[in-house]
């Protein structure tokens, strides 16, 4: 896999230590982020920066929804932000209220282009199409970061994360698997003092997820020996992308669901028990946490 960002390059170098490799999501997966970042972060610039004050309170239903509490759980901000508005344009009480809901047109551009769905990627793409609701895109990403940075801090791993890292250590190489810009990352990873157990934190900069896995452990492991743990389905995706095995934390039940990798799944990994039965059993019981039709529809 020749074509990667130059930031890559750490992943595309990693040469194995162990005979098993696991990637690890951040937000929502091994830090309880998620619900502070949309809730207090995300949401409040959203409505301010698109000019959503008039149906704030339906805004910030969709934004939630498509974000937090549905299939599309952890996609990149762009083509989340663009499903809010979609939400919003077809629902009575925001149509009731004749709210001005972007069309996003040339956000939806850029999302297709081919460019990074990264700040630094949309001021590359705004370089050659310039146009005031780039800008505006741009401004809105900037806000929420600053926000994030001000905002989200003593935000400790979830139970049994530190516990799981430590007992993987000497067994498997892990790194960060993560769609958040790698400086926030950093900075959590350090914060709680579990850099140390990880050989990269990859973020947005570095690719998408499934990039990561292919660049990490493409061909560096044997078959069975690759797994990714994520909270929400693109994690999901990125490690079937990759032949890879997936452990699923259920969203609302991450504790349990790390104290069950803690005490059983890991080593069923080890062991290579893992894959088949046990864990399409885990897949299951995960997509039934994420519905595709938000409860207004309903």
């Amino acid at each position: 896999m020749a074509d990667y960002p130059e930031a890559a390059r750490p992943l595309a170098e990693l040469q194995p230590r162990h005979r098993f490799f696991v990637g690890i999501d951040s937000d929502g997966c091994a830090f309880d982020t998620m619900e502070i970042k949309h809730k207090e972060c995300f949401c409040p610039n959203t409505i301010k920066y698109w000019g959503l004050q008039p149906v704030s309170k339906y805004a910030r239903e969709a934004a939630e929804f498509v974000n937090l509490y549905s299939k599309w759980r952890g996609i990149n901000r762009w083509p989340a932000v663009v499903m809010v508005f979609d939400l919003l344009r077809e629902r009575p009480e925001v149509l009731a209220r004749h709210a001005g809901i972007p069309q996003a047109n040339q956000l939806r551009a850029f999302i297709d282009s081919g460019f990074a769905l990264s700040n630094d990627g949309l001021r590359d793409y705004i370089s050659e199409h310039g146009h005031p609701e780039l800008e505006q895109g741009l401004a809105w990403s900037e806000a929420v970061n600053a926000t994030v940075a001000d905002m989200v801090h003593g935000v400790p791993p979830f139970p049994y994360v530190r516990e799981s890292l430590d007992m993987m250590q000497d067994r498997a190489d892990m790194i960060v698997v993560s769609a958040t810009p790698v400086e926030a990352l950093t900075r959590e990873w350090q914060e709680h003092k579990i850099d140390r157990y990880m050989r990269v934190i990859a973020g947005q900069e570095l690719g998408k997820k499934a990039q990561h896995l292919a660049l990490a452990a493409g061909d560096k492991y044997p078959p069975g020996h690759v797994l990714m743990i994520g909270d929400a389905p693109g994690d999901m995706k990125a490690a079937k992308a990759n032949d890879a095995l997936f452990y699923p934390i259920n969203p609302g039940d991450e504790d349990q669901s790390w104290e069950r990798f803690h005490k059983e799944a890991f080593q069923k990994f080890l062991d290579g028990t893992y894959a088949g039965g046990y864990e399409a059993a885990l897949i299951a019981e995960f997509e039934a946490y994420l519905p595709g039709v938000p409860p207004w529809k309903q």
